[in-house]
């Protein structure tokens, strides 16, 4: 096969904004399925926690033939936390596809994504997605997305971008909004009109980037990455660089596998523009080359935007643990630590000060716990601790933090109680318009740590109306204090299983956050106190029964549902001196320290420095 007839093309988007759901219809109009064949949706989100959520984590690669030529299609993350993915993914592309919801118009995310496009020079094609919302506003959109190529200071050829507009579960997309809509066609004919074949010299010693690392319970560790230039057999030689030039491996090509649909099929060789899957390495990772010996100098790689935010993984060392987990010591956890580190180059590993922990940096609340979310799957347990934010000094000594940009749509009557709470987070407005319908746009600067659980407190102001997004902006100033959460815990006493009588005798002290008959320890937090202090409580305490009865004595028991929480809501509510037990069948709050004597003497130690 030529490089004439092949095409690379990325599909970037703000999450939820309908790329995945797009690829699924092409593939479906390409002919990659028979007929009569059952199809999930959303296809290219294959693992568990991307179909539960309903989000991209992972860029996956698709293939799928029209007429002569092969598409080469790649499915990119929406999330900012996931923008590593992003980054990397652009270099295997000639061309990109930008999806813009035609109601929400261009989000924080689409900013983030389409400035790594043209800053690597790509020419993208626009489409309007979900044109048949019953708030579409397909004109206003395609202003807005003008203006924001104007603002990332695109090219003039890049500002003469072609428009379609479609529906991507309907599974069809037209030039102008009174054509009939058929089909994909038009955009599948477009693309090969629009992006242009790999520009790779097909004479050259043959050269590949990594781009994506994945492993194959067959094949062990693969790599996934286009070839630059030349092309190679299977068994050849190759040698692996990394961005130093320095060699990290030879080995031989055991195993070569080009992507159609959603599969990988083996191949004899491969040439300049293939987007490959090898076999055969066991050290080489993202960013590295994979050349013939004869290449001494690597591929240049896209530097990556730092973590901003970090955790502390520890052992889990509560009364309960080892009880459902199979992995709970400190070994296994690093060793999947570093797993992990090495294949997600937006996570950073390094051994903690404290014994048996690691601090792990990260892109944001999300990918941290999606991290966390997927070890506790495996059947690890773990200590995880608040999220904090990165800082860094400035050539004065100044301390400067991370800032992100919100964006913020909402109800015109809640944006009152919005403004407000991000004035008291040193949130930094920037624009407040009217987006038609009764709804406001906010848009803000704000520090990452006074986004740090937000998100929850942000649906119950907005009666879960609201929708917010952000995206690191840059590093500034540090800018004070931010008043955390004021409430105080509720702390069990004594170890048990707690008791309906007891738990509706303290419903006056908080909110609970445990039903009867859980498993609790000494140290563990049951609810938060309506006061700023910690109370330690007794939820374990029976009714004395004695053998008088008297009649109307007894008070019917009437429970208020205990407030529910999710991981990341967890990992945002604990404060500094506070922990979350993850374990494969339950997540629990619990002290630092369990003894209420440590807990003074480490108070008393924070309070002398």
């Amino acid at each position: 096969m030529t490089a004439r007839e092949l095409r690379n093309i990325a599909i970037i988007a703000h999450v939820d904004h309908g790329k995945t759901t797009l690829i699924d219809a092409i593939m479906k109009q390409a002919g990659v399925f028979r007929d009569n064949q059952l199809v999930q949706e959303r296809l290219m989100d294959s693992g568990d926690l991307e179909i539960e959520r309903g989000i991209t984590i992972l860029a996956k690669p698709t293939s799928v033939m029209w007429g002569e030529v092969r598409i080469n299609i790649i499915d990119t993350p929406g999330h900012a936390d996931f923008g590593g993915e992003v980054e990397r993914v652009l270099g295997m592309a000639d061309g990109v596809i930008l999806l813009t919801d035609a109601a929400e118009g261009p989000m924080p995310q689409t900013k983030f994504v389409l400035a790594k496009a043209l800053a690597q020079g790509l020419r993208p094609i626009v489409i309007i997605n979900k044109i048949d919302r019953s708030d579409a506003r397909p004109e206003s959109v395609v202003d807005e997305v003008f203006d924001l190529f104007v603002a990332l200071d695109a090219s003039d050829a890049q500002l003469d971008f072609p428009i379609l507009y479609a529906s991507g579960r309907s599974g069809w997309c037209v030039e102008n909004l009174d054509d009939p809509r058929d089909n994909l066609t038009p955009l599948l004919d477009l693309i090969l009109a629009h992006v242009p074949p790999p520009d790779a010299p097909l004479d050259a010693p043959f050269a590949m980037l990594a781009t994506l690392l994945d492993a194959d319970p067959y094949l062990g560790r693969c790599l996934v990455g286009r070839v630059m230039q030349g092309a190679a057999g299977v068994n050849e030689n190759v040698r692996a660089l990394n961005l130093k030039s320095e060699v990290v491996e030879s080995g031989r090509l055991t195993k070569l596998l080009r992507f159609e649909g959603m599969n990988r099929v083996p191949v004899e060789r491969v040439h300049a523009g293939d987007i490959i899957c090898i076999a055969g390495l066991s050290k080489a990772s993202v960013a590295d080359t994979i050349a013939a010996p004869a290449i001494t100098e690597p591929i240049t790689s896209t530097p990556i935007d730092p973590p901003t935010m970090s955790v502390t993984i520890s052992v889990n060392d509560s009364p309960l643990a080892g009880r459902d987990g199979k992995k709970v010591t400190s070994t296994l956890i690093r060793k999947r630590l570093l797993a992990e580190a090495e294949t997600n180059v937006a996570i950073t590993f390094d051994e903690s000060g404290q014994r048996d922990a690691f601090e792990i940096g990260g892109r944001g609340e999300l990918q941290l716990g999606v991290l966390i979310e997927t070890m506790r799957r495996e059947g690890f347990e773990l200590s995880v601790s608040r999220p904090r934010v990165l800082y860094k000094n400035d050539s004065n000594g100044n301390r400067l933090e991370p800032i992100e940009e919100v964006t913020i749509d909402v109800d015109e009557e809640f944006s009152g109680a919005v403004v407000e709470h991000l004035g008291k987070r040193k949130g930094e407005m920037l624009d407040m318009r009217s987006g038609g319908a009764g709804k406001t746009r906010l848009i803000y600067h704000v520090p990452s740590r006074g986004l740090i659980g937000y998100q929850s407190q942000f649906l119950s102001q907005t009666r879960g109306t609201g929708v917010l997004n952000r995206v690191f902006s840059t590093y500034a100033p540090y800018k004070g204090a931010i008043e955390g959460r004021r409430n105080g815990s509720l702390i069990s006493t004594d170890a048990g299983e707690t008791v309906a009588y007891a738990l509706f005798n303290l419903q006056e002290r908080g909110e609970m956050f445990v039903p009867p008959q859980t498993a609790v320890y000494q140290g563990m937090i049951v609810g938060e106190h309506n006061r700023e202090n910690d109370l330690e409580i007794n939820v374990l305490k029976g009714k004395q029964l004695t053998n008088v009865r008297a009649s109307g004595s007894d008070e019917a028991i009437r429970l208020t549902p205990p407030r529910l929480m999710s991981l990341e809501d967890m990992m945002a509510y604990i404060n500094e001196d506070e922990l979350l037990e993850v374990t494969p069948n339950h997540l629990r709050l619990r002290k630092q320290f369990l003894c209420p004597h440590e807990r003074k003497r480490a108070a008393r130690e924070v309070g002398a420095e």
